[in-house]
């Protein structure tokens, strides 16, 4: 009991970290660029990379908006499947994958808690011609590469064991 207790610090300090940097941001971007929407914004670089204030009633790339309630449920139960993956199957003893299921969960609870609290998320980071994101999104989507590069790197030293072995 106490080594999977262990296997879950890690992902939750992370998971709370991502939280309160989701929350913070998009409350300052808020009180910065609010109320309205897409009306004002901050340069980053040029007008390519900017702040923008806008709401998301949707998943990425604005796809089922209107459908927040629902939504919320799905990622509810994306979540429970992502920890049932993390206790069954995943490599949850090395600190990438940890790290990864902090921030995947994180930013997913990032989402949720701004669904249930205004109906919608706030999104903010334009980078030209891809859609608007935030922090959450960004910590999901860092995540599920952190999980994909474990795999490879998992991948690529049992294929050194099995041609090691078979030198041999």
């Amino acid at each position: 009991m106490k080594l999977l207790q262990a296997r879950w610090i890690t992902p939750l300090l992370v998971a709370a970290l991502v939280i309160g940097l989701d929350q913070a941001s998009k409350r300052w971007i808020i009180d910065t660029l609010g109320p309205t929407p897409m009306t004002r914004f901050i340069p980053l670089i040029g007008e390519d990379i900017r702040l923008a204030y806008s709401h998301n009633t949707g998943i990425a790339f604005s796809l089922f908006q209107g459908k927040s309630d629902i939504l919320t449920v799905v990622a509810f139960v994306i979540m429970s499947g992502a920890i049932y993956l993390y206790v069954t199957q995943l490599p949850n003893r090395r600190k990438l994958v940890q790290v990864a299921m902090g921030l995947i969960l994180g930013g997913a609870l990032g989402n949720v808690i701004d669904r249930i609290r205004l109906g919608y998320v706030v999104d903010f980071i334009q980078v030209g011609w891809f859609p608007i994101f935030n922090l959450a999104d960004s910590a999901i989507t860092v995540g599920a590469a952190l999980l994909m590069l474990q795999y490879a790197l998992d991948e690529i030293a049992l294929r050194r064991l099995r041609q090691a072995m078979m030198s041999q």
